[in-house]
C-alpha cells in the first residue's frame, strides 16, 4: 500500500485545508475549512432524511471543525494535514492529543463519509472492476461482504464506525472503531485493525436516530442505496497502487 500517496492526494481533499486565516477569535492563529456537501441535504432521501443531513453536516461536523481549530491554536500547532496529525498523535503536544484525536478524527471521518455517499441511482449500484473483484476474492461474494460490514456496524457498542480498509499488505478487511477513531490512528487502534479506509459508515445515533430511532440495522440496510461506489473504487485503486 502506498500510504504516502494516499496522504498526499486524498489527505488534502479529505482534511479540508488547514489554513491560518479565520475571522473567529478562537481561531486567530489557525483556521480550518469544512467543505460543503456535494449534493443538497434532501438528495439522499428517502434513505437518509434532509433534517438529519442538515444537523449532521451543519452542526455535528461543524463542531468538530471548530473544536479542532481551537485545539491546534491552543497548542500552537502549525497548520498541516489533519490525516498526518491523527496518524501520528504522539508527535503532538500531550495536552492536545485527546482533542485532536476526537475532533480531528471527527473532521476526517465525516469529510470522507460525505464523499462516500451519493443520491440513489446516480452511479454504480455495487462495487465493480478491480474493487468488485477484490471484494469477491476476499469475502467470497458481495453479499457476504455486506453482511460482514453490517455486522461490524451493528455490533459496535455505542458510538463509532464500520470500515472497509486496505491493509499494509494490500488486502481488504472489515473492521470497526469506537467514537471518532479510525484505522489510520497508529498507537490508538490495534495493529491488526490499521489500514487505509476506503469506505466507512457512521453508526453514531446522530447519523440515523431521527428516522430510524433505535433500529440501526434498518439504517445500515438503507444506507447501501446511497453508497458512492465510484468514489470507493477510486480510493481502492489509489491506495492499492504502488
Amino acid at each position: 500500500m502506498n500510504r504516502r500517496h494516499f496522504i498526499s492526494t486524498t489527505g488534502a481533499a479529505v482534511a479540508g485545508s488547514l489554513i491560518a486565516t479565520s475571522s473567529q477569535a478562537a481561531m486567530a492563529e489557525i483556521g480550518i475549512t469544512q467543505d460543503p456537501l456535494a449534493y443538497p441535504p434532501e438528495a439522499l432521501e428517502p434513505h437518509i432524511d434532509a433534517i438529519t443531513m442538515g444537523i449532521h453536516h451543519g452542526k455535528h461536523h461543524a463542531t468538530y471543525v471548530t473544536k479542532l481549530g481551537e485545539a491546534l491554536a491552543a497548542g500552537k500547532i502549525k497548520p498541516g494535514n489533519v490525516i498526518t496529525m491523527i496518524s501520528d498523535l504522539a508527535s503532538l503536544p500531550a495536552e492536545q492529543q485527546t482533542a485532536v484525536r476526537n475532533h480531528g478524527g471527527g473532521h476526517v471521518n465525516h469529510t470522507l463519509f460525505w464523499k462516500w455517499m451519493t443520491p440513489a441511482g446516480s452511479g454504480p449500484t455495487g462495487p465493480e472492476g478491480k474493487l468488485g473483484e477484490a471484494i469477491q476474492s476476499t469475502f467470497t461474494s458481495i453479499d457476504d461482504f455486506k453482511k460482514l460490514f453490517a455486522e461490524a456496524g451493528t455490533k459496535r457498542f455505542g458510538s463509532g464506525w464500520a470500515w472497509l480498509i486496505v491493509k499494509a499488505d494490500g488486502k481488504l478487511a472489515v473492521t470497526s472503531t469506537p467514537n471518532q477513531d479510525n484505522p489510520l490512528m497508529k498507537g490508538i487502534v490495534a495493529d491488526t485493525d490499521l489500514g487505509t479506509p476506503i469506505l466507512g459508515l457512521d453508526v453514531w445515533e446522530h447519523a440515523y436516530y431521527l428516522k430510524y430511532q433505535n433500529k440501526r440495522p434498518d439504517y445500515i440496510a438503507a444506507w447501501w442505496n446511497v453508497v458512492n461506489w465510484a468514489e470507493v473504487a477510486k480510493g481502492y485503486e489509489t491506495t492499492s497502487s504502488k
